[in-house]
């Protein structure tokens, strides 16, 4: 028996906003769209491959560190890896979100910023920088 895909629910009270951001702006594609017979409405997006990520409070609180300068997360924060954090941190707070911390250079090497996104989520938008040593 083996997890086939990872889903992550969120419930939010503005539901176009949240649409618009994460399906849009974010540019997440679209997987499917259902509605209840009360007009309620679910849409999934697609998200690329998708990990968990455990860890405990000090190492949180390390990240939190490197990525805002201090402890801001709550005990969900979800990370996106996207092509160009610095472009889509830009984009993402033209459609709302509001930028936490810019994009700062990780000890591992990606390029994260932080941002508070529509439906109460904190973000990290991360950029894999490649590995130390191809710079050298």
């Amino acid at each position: 028996m083996k997890v086939r895909e990872l889903r992550l629910v969120v419930t939010a009270e503005d539901y176009e906003q949240a649409l618009a951001f994460y399906r849009d702006a974010l540019g997440m594609p679209e997987r499917g769209a259902f509605s209840s017979p009360d007009g309620g409405r679910v849409t999934i997006l697609e998200a690329g491959r998708a990990t968990l990520e455990i860890t405990d409070p000090r190492h949180a609180a390390y990240i939190d560190e490197v990525e805002v300068g201090r402890r801001v997360a709550g005990h969900i924060r979800v990370a996106f890896e996207v092509d160009d954090s610095t472009v889509t941190t830009d984009r993402l707070e033209e459609a709302g979100a509001t930028v936490v911390a810019p994009p700062t250079r990780t000890p591992w090497n990606s390029l994260n910023s932080r941002l508070e996104g529509p439906a109460g989520l904190q973000l990290t938008l991360f950029q894999e920088l490649g590995s130390q040593e191809d710079e050298s």
